[in-house]
């Protein structure tokens, strides 16, 4: 006998053969024949309270599991509210499918209700757009979409799906099974051979790693790598804790030292882009040496001496086979190790502070007194993040999320939404700027809901801080707008969705505060520890100091 299936039906049968196990979405009437086909193929559905936190929550499944998460979001104003994630994700190669809904086929144009031309503001945002004409194309469409999401460069793709073809019926459908296998290439022998050949020749080289070694499960390569050779490794991006903290090749505070004194840099997945001055980070002398798996990346501001392409973990594996056995850079390892000490000393005096207002190394070092290796650490804002970076140890690969390079703020609820769905035994802190607490703080409540708990810790200094303090330097006080905010008690604004608050300004307060909350998270509760901060602080020590 048939079997008829309606086109949101197969839209959710389509999920379920990719694996899909949760979408994050916000109502409409456009994609409820989804919904009513996830119940049916018993895929969990988080609801959160705007379309850019189900965007960003879905990046963050991807993220965190190496493989496509999924949006829905309903036509119009459901699709615009969401371009912000989609854009997050798509400078961040992150696999994400964006489904959208869209007013009928049958009355196109005549003015439908959230009826509006969707694909073009998609197009420069994604790898793939298209529309859905006709419901028996859902399943090849469906598996299109996520073929193009998780292959070659990674990122977000968007299908467009109007409300007659979620609505109309489909006859026996067929699902495509065998059209994806594991595409992770080997790079040319011999341009491995020759970057071998640059590195045992240098004198100070190093290993600048980004989040392609995350994507390419390539941790346990490079640690064997730089092992073998003593080479230095700092970590960007998702390639963070890829080395755990206190490995003896990991280093972080002595980037400076290391890249204006290297004579060979290799990147490995890691975009010469605003992060690294564009390439001006590194000493004008120095020979640049690429391994990506983005071609576009070779040579992107800084000349190429040699690249590669390919997958991380295989690079690596190659690169370690074809090194000299001779190649030891210890020594240079440890004056860089002699740097980090030294370093280390100048931060600990701010980490050991008791003075008020709390200063954010005191809040760094708090928080790197109460986790765990297991904790999952979601960074959501500037000052307090970026420094807070500088002090928080990283055990293991995948413990860390951040927005990425389109600085985008606004993603610790909806990450914590996912990481808390995705591995509920483990405990989930956010760690917020008080501006970008306000982007998307009301998905807090999507967590109390979803029973999804999680701990956030503001550090409040009632400003847009990174912007304020050099536009109180260049500009001064009376010449400052738009960056001041009010001394919200966010602690307060989470116990107003049904979760628990603390507010800490006593320095020897904040951890006894930050384990109960995340005790209280691991319970199932979500909690936010509200910590007024030292407005002043970046100005005060002076930006040149904590930019190490």
């Amino acid at each position: 006998m048939s079997e008829l299936f309606v086109g949101g039906h197969v839209v959710a049968r389509s999920l379920a053969n990719e694996g899909v196990r949760c979408i994050f979405t916000l109502c409409g009437g456009h994609i409820a024949p989804i919904y009513d086909g996830c119940l049916r193929e018993g895929i969990a559905m988080i609801d959160t309270r705007h379309e850019q936190a189900a965007a960003h929550a879905a990046d963050a499944w991807a993220r965190l599991t190496r493989a496509p998460g999924v949006a829905v979001v309903t036509a119009g104003p459901g699709v615009t509210d969401a371009v912000t994630g989609i854009a997050n994700a798509f400078q961040a190669q992150s696999p994400l499918v964006v489904l959208g809904g869209a007013a009928p086929l049958n009355v196109a144009g005549r003015g439908a209700l959230q009826e509006m031309v969707q694909l073009p503001l998609m197009q420069s945002i994604t790898k793939w757009a298209a529309t859905v004409t006709d419901p028996k194309r859902i399943p090849d469409m469906m598996a299109t979409a996520f073929r193009v999401a998780a292959s070659g460069i990674p990122g977000p793709v968007f299908l467009e799906l109007p409300f007659d073809v979620l609505t109309g019926q489909v006859e026996d459908p067929v699902f495509p099974t065998a059209y994806r296998g594991d595409a992770a290439s080997a790079a040319d022998p011999k341009a491995i051979a020759q970057i071998a050949g640059m590195i045992a020749a240098a004198q100070k080289p190093i290993l600048f790693a980004g989040s392609q070694i995350w994507w390419d499960d390539a941790s346990a390569a490079l640690a064997r790598f730089a092992e073998q050779v003593r080479i230095p490794v700092f970590l960007n991006a998702m390639g963070r804790g890829a080395l755990a903290h206190d490995h003896a090749q990991n280093f972080s505070l002595a980037r400076k030292k290391a890249f204006r004194q290297t004579d060979l840099a290799v990147l490995l997945g890691a975009p010469l882009d605003f992060r690294l001055g564009y390439g001006a980070a590194i000493d004008h002398r120095a020979k640049v040496v690429y391994l990506d798996r983005d071609p576009m990346q070779i040579g992107r501001n800084r000349p190429a001496a040699a690249s590669a392409l390919g997958n991380a973990r295989l690079m690596l594996e190659q690169l370690a086979d074809a090194m000299p056995r001779s190649s030891d850079f210890s020594a240079w390892s440890e004056e860089l190790r002699g740097e980090e000490r030294k370093l280390r000393a100048e931060l600990e005096k701010w980490e050991r502070s008791d003075e008020r207002p709390i200063n954010h190394y005191r809040l760094a070092r708090a928080i790197s007194d109460a986790i765990d290796p297991e904790t999952i650490l979601i960074g959501d804002g500037g000052d307090v993040v970026s420094l807070a970076a500088k002090i928080i140890p990283l055990s293991r690969a995948g413990q860390w999320l951040d927005p990425g390079p389109l600085g985008c703020l606004g993603v610790g609820a909806p990450f914590a939404l996912a990481a808390k769905k995705l591995y509920p035994q483990r405990k989930v802190l956010v760690i917020s700027g008080d501006g970008s607490f306000g982007l998307n703080g009301f998905d807090f409540e999507t967590a109390v809901r979803h029973k999804l708990g999680v701990a956030i810790v503001v550090g409040n200094d009632a400003a847009w801080g990174q912007i304020r303090g050099p536009q109180l330097m260049i500009f001064g006080e009376e010449r400052a707008p738009a960056t001041s905010l009010a001394p919200t008690r966010y602690d307060k604004v989470v116990e107003a969705f049904g979760g628990r608050g603390e507010h800490v300004e006593n320095p020897k307060d904040l951890l006894p505060a930050i384990k109960r909350a995340l005790a209280a998270s691991a319970e199932g509760e979500v909690t936010c520890v509200n910590v007024p901060i030292d407005p002043a602080f970046v100005t005060k020590v002076g930006a040149s100091k904590l930019t190490v």
